[in-house]
């Protein structure tokens, strides 16, 4: 094992495909001669030249439909916007093009294309810099959306996205781009579509995904000083989603509580929700309590922010409303 930031997992897994395969490109905003805007592509032009590593102009519906065309001529490309919120402008090439086109082309052409950035908050960005679009994607068919909480998993799932011969959404965190941990040295892949244990127990189910995953083990550790044992499932991959883990686990605590970064209404925790109550009604022994925003766009204010997003006290609350200890 080795230590690496974030940061340097994604440009680690991406600077390895790319040696491997010589159609992967990448191209964005800043990703060359600045390293990336967030320093995720470091050192990437050096090695590999302005061919493959390309600065664009501040046109993100241009340059993804050069992505997709060149895609669906043999490329491999990886867009990377500065951040998913910008990802508005390009959404009808990403929804009406990339996501479709196998199916209206009767499978002649796949898009293997990734389109990565940063999604939800990071801090002060007020509004239209805070939005959490995991749903948005998750919700058209030809799109698989992956949503990442640390730099191990990070590299094994974007290796695989890029390999993947259909279009992926790759969801990253600024405020994760300088997390370290311990990442598996050689070649490693994680499956799309599989769902990850990080804390085995026996009293209640807690699902979540991306940076807020976080305030699940904060919650965790102050639930286990009162002994009552949460089983963390990080989905990891929003689509293809994993519902047999989640089912499984229920099976096992009979409770479930569902933490995500995003706005309350139609959003992954809901789907999730109705697929429990419909496949694993009758192991419930509580109804699923969901933990989301608030129900507003994302306030400038830091004491706003606070009360907006989710944290550990919320998952604490609801853990005990499930275990009806509130």
């Amino acid at each position: 094992m080795k230590t690496l930031q974030f940061r340097e997992a994604i440009a680690e897994a991406m600077s390895e495909e790319m040696r491997r395969d010589e159609s992967i490109y990448l191209m964005g905003e800043e990703v060359a001669e600045y390293n990336g805007a967030y320093k995720a592509s470091k050192g990437m032009l050096e090695e590999f030249g302005a061919k493959r590593v390309i600065d664009t102009p501040i046109s993100e519906m241009g340059f993804s439909g050069i992505g997709i065309g060149s895609a669906m001529n043999g490329n491999r490309p990886i867009i990377e916007f500065m951040t998913f919120n910008f990802s508005l402008v390009a959404i009808d090439q990403i929804i009406n093009n990339a996501a479709k086109m196998r199916q209206m082309s009767g499978g002649q052409f796949n898009i293997p294309i990734v389109f990565r950035g940063p999604t939800a908050s990071a801090g002060q960005l007020a509004a239209t810099h805070s939005q959490a679009f995991e749903s948005w994607y998750a919700n058209c068919p030809g799109l698989k959306v992956v949503v990442p909480s640390n730099p191990a998993d990070a590299k094994g799932l974007l290796k695989s996205a890029i390999r993947d011969d259909d279009p992926v959404i790759f969801m990253e965190s600024e405020q994760m781009y300088g997390d370290k941990d311990e990442v598996p040295e050689g070649e490693y892949l994680i499956p799309l579509g599989v769902a990850d244990i990080k804390r085995k127990g026996k009293d209640v189910t807690i699902v979540s995904f991306g940076k807020i995953i976080k305030e699940a083990y904060k919650a965790a550790e102050t639930l286990a000083e009162e002994g009552i044992e949460c089983e963390i499932i990080d989905l990891r991959t929003i689509r293809p989603l994993d519902y047999e883990a989640i089912f499984e686990s229920v099976k096992k605590t009979n409770r479930l509580v569902i933490l995500e970064e995003a706005w309350p209404f139609g959003n992954v925790a809901t789907e999730i929700t109705y697929q429990v109550q419909n496949e694993v009604f009758d192991y419930l022994d509580a109804p699923i309590v969901k933990i989301n925003t608030a129900d507003t766009p994302a306030p400038y204010s830091p004491a706003l922010l606070e009360e907006w997003l989710p944290n550990s006290e919320d998952v604490v609350k609801a853990v005990k409303k499930v275990l009806y200890r509130d």
